[in-house]
């Protein structure tokens, strides 16, 4: 199992025990690749919830630009939404999984397809 198939595997169970949801493993493997190399950097394969610079970042490059969604408040609306979900304690908040619940949330598994 190579490193990025472990940390696919890690992202999964965070979405089963943090995020209560069953992970659709294709299309997180498919987010996950997206990311690109980030994965593999501790600072830049999560997401600092509490850095507004990084969530207009999570909005403008991810949401706006990779999903193609309008900009506006339902954007900020639904990153909060997820975070809530993964848990603002939560320490590591990892991007694909983020990513992944936005994906899940604005139905846009076709990005993917």
């Amino acid at each position: 199992m190579g490193k990025r198939d472990e940390l696919i595997a890690k992202y999964a169970d965070d979405l089963k025990n943090k995020c209560g949801m069953t992970p659709d493993m294709d299309l997180l493997t498919k987010v996950t690749i997206g990311c690109g190399p980030a994965i593999y950097n501790d600072d830049a394969s999560t997401v600092a919830a509490t850095q507004e610079s990084e969530l207009e970042t999570v909005k403008n490059n991810f949401l706006v630009k990779k999903l193609g969604l309008a900009d506006g408040p339902a954007l900020m609306d639904a990153i909060n939404s997820v975070l809530d979900t993964y848990g603002r304690s939560e320490r590591n908040k990892y991007r694909a999984v983020v990513y992944y619940m936005l994906v899940k949330h604005f139905g846009k598994e076709a990005v993917y397809g």
